[in-house]
């Protein structure tokens, strides 16, 4: 308690008062003379607008990498469930596997693959093809994979007749029948008929299926001369940021990166529905020869 006569600091505090500034008007009425800025000056709009522009430059590729990684990982799931529905036909058929037939030579844009039981039908250098599921659907893997969405990669943005193409995948040609093995007399590499064929020659390193570039997608068959008589007949995907997808025999997908500036072709509505027109590769592409070493073995 505090002795007589003297005031303690709280009683002090408690009988003050705060005084709070008084808003006066200006002499010219425009306002009040002390109050506070409200909204911001053109050049401080300018700073904001300015910042704002360089973080959306600098999120902008994040987000396209972003889209663009989701469409690859999707594609890779189609392709895996692409190969259990080839593994299961084989289970299915005393060890056979599905058949797997090229367009036969001169039958034109406007012939379907032949064959008893290919693995797809369709030429996707003819627009009525391009578009029409049902040339999937008598296709003796859909019933394994009964969607045909699971036939087309999502970064495949090619249309015909207004409508998305059904299909971005082809199988390799040393799989399903023996056009490799009587284009090669005498080849070395082995062809495969049966789920054996295929466990002799090292399933985790023979490719099935494969993302195929709008320029030469027909048929389902990716031809491969192991001989070197025609180096990229047919043309790799590069709608993965330059690299492409597939799937190999003991079930598992890859994304291989094409690593030539030769392979490095753009693909374009334009070429969809065109006869390709291809550069001379050389032997040694080293894309090519990454392809060669797990197409087939001796």
């Amino acid at each position: 308690m505090p002795a007589p006569g003297i005031v303690s600091k709280e009683a002090t505090l408690a009988g003050a008062t705060i005084e709070l500034p008084v808003k006066t008007a200006r002499k010219d009425g425009s306002g009040a003379a002390n109050s506070p800025r409200h909204g911001l000056t053109l050049v401080e709009l300018l700073v904001v607008i300015a910042i704002i522009s360089l973080l959306a430059t600098m999120l902008l590729p994040a987000l396209t990498n972003t889209k663009a990684n989701a469409r690859q990982v999707a594609c890779l799931g189609n392709l895996r469930q692409l190969e259990v529905a080839f593994q299961m036909y084989a289970a299915d058929n005393g060890g056979y596997l599905v058949q797997n037939v090229p367009i036969a030579e001169g039958a034109g844009v406007n012939s379907i693959t032949l064959g008893t039981n290919s693995w797809v039908y369709g030429n996707m250098k003819n627009p009525s093809d391009a578009t029409n599921a049902m040339l999937l659907k008598i296709g003796k893997l859909y019933s394994y994979a009964p969607q045909s969405v699971t036939f087309h990669c999502p970064a495949d943005s090619t249309v015909g007749q207004g409508q998305a193409r059904v299909r971005s995948y082809s199988m390799n040609s040393w799989i399903g029948s023996a056009e490799m093995e009587a284009e090669e007399e005498q080849t070395p590499f082995r062809i495969f008929l049966k789920d054996r064929d295929l466990a002799a020659g090292m399933p985790s390193a023979i490719w099935v299926h494969v993302d195929e570039h709008v320029e030469t997608l027909d048929d389902g068959w990716f031809p491969v001369t192991m001989d070197n008589s025609m180096p990229f007949a047919k043309l790799l995907a590069t709608r993965h940021q330059n690299a492409y997808n597939l799937d190999f025999a003991d079930g598992h997908a890859e994304t291989y990166r094409l690593r030539s500036a030769v392979t490095h072709i753009p693909e374009t509505q334009s070429e969809a529905f065109l006869q390709p027109s291809l550069p001379e590769f050389s032997p040694d592409n080293t894309d090519w020869i990454k392809l060669k070493g797990v197409t087939t073995s001796p």
